[in-house]
């Protein structure tokens, strides 16, 4: 599938697309067989050549990189969440254009640039509405994110939640226990200082993006949120909230703005970034990186953070 379609302009004028490069594993989560020749169709509807690499799950990655080496206008992946993080990684804020589409489990990053939507319908409106949009990220441990990682036991609760997902509820139970077995061993020993800010001591760290979040879009920095429960029926609560997916409506979360910090803990640190589980070093710093990729999306229609109480570290 060639690439070598006609110059257009879109919805920005000032981002010209003349050489589309697309990366589609069907095997991917909500992906599934012929979406490379669906991909296409919706390209050509709207006037653009393609060159698409289907890509089998043992050679996504280097389908991604040789995609990126070619050096084009716009970089489509349509895969799981992992592979839109390398993407976006690899792109970095001055590479080509990306347009990460939400064919995985999760699809965090996706959703939080074109909202709860199909594949097919994220691609009409990067095509039609998109502009070249600055998307802010974090690095933590050298390892980048672009919505939001979090550190801490709580996080070994996202294998349950994915069980759940799966609609496998014998799974989600035997991780949930062993979730909460893990929670309590690692309970009251993950440290964190934010900014130039005095150490304090939390059961998990997360840093949002300013991407996913409509109060903190414009804000240069991340929304830090301390999970802090006092005992153990809150220790459940938050590991309920964490397999349903809402940190932040959790009442142990304390929020601030912070761009950079460190966390550390007696030994490694379990982690969620960007949806997918790590674990890092006991010392792990971090760090926000306001452009660390541009993505093709429409604006966003919220206004910018405004927080006269809170300031960043």
């Amino acid at each position: 599938m060639d690439g070598s379609g006609a110059e257009l302009s879109t919805a920005s004028p000032v981002v010209r697309i003349r050489r589309v490069e697309a990366v589609v594993n069907a095997a991917s989560g909500s992906v599934g067989p012929g979406a490379a020749d669906h991909l296409e169709d919706i390209l050509a509807r709207h006037g653009y050549g393609v060159r698409i690499t289907d890509a089998e799950p043992k050679t996504i990655a280097s389908a991604v990189r040789a995609a990126v080496d070619a050096a084009p206008d716009l970089l489509i992946i349509l895969a799981g969440d992992g592979t839109a993080s390398l993407a976006a990684r690899l792109v970095g804020k001055d590479g080509p254009l990306l347009a990460p589409l939400p064919g995985g489990t999760m699809n965090m990053l996706p959703h939080a640039l074109y909202g709860s939507v199909g594949w097919r319908d994220a691609l009409t409106l990067a095509l039609e509405q998109g502009r070249a949009r600055p998307i802010p990220g974090g690095e933590v441990a050298g390892r980048m994110f672009y919505v939001a990682a979090i550190l801490g036991a709580p996080t070994l609760w996202a294998e349950a939640r994915e069980a759940m997902r799966a609609r496998r509820p014998r799974l989600a139970w035997l991780r949930a226990r062993r979730a909460m077995t893990r929670t309590f061993s690692f309970s009251g020993s993950l440290h964190y200082t934010l900014g130039d800010g005095q150490a304090e001591k939390t059961e998990a760290l997360s840093l949002v993006c300013p991407t996913v979040s409509r109060g903190l879009i414009g804000a240069d920095a991340f929304e830090a949120a301390a999970l802090s429960p006092k005992d153990a029926l809150q220790t459940l609560r938050l590991g309920f909230n964490a397999v349903l997916g809402d940190w932040r409506a959790d009442p142990s979360v304390q929020t601030t703005l912070c761009r950079h910090g460190v966390a550390w803990a007696r030994g490694r640190i379990p982690a969620v970034l960007d949806g997918e589980p790590c674990r890092l070093e006991p010392k792990a710093e971090f760090r926000f990186e306001p452009a660390a990729f541009r993505a093709l999306a429409p604006p966003s229609e919220a206004g910018p953070y405004v927080n006269p109480d809170s300031a960043p570290h």
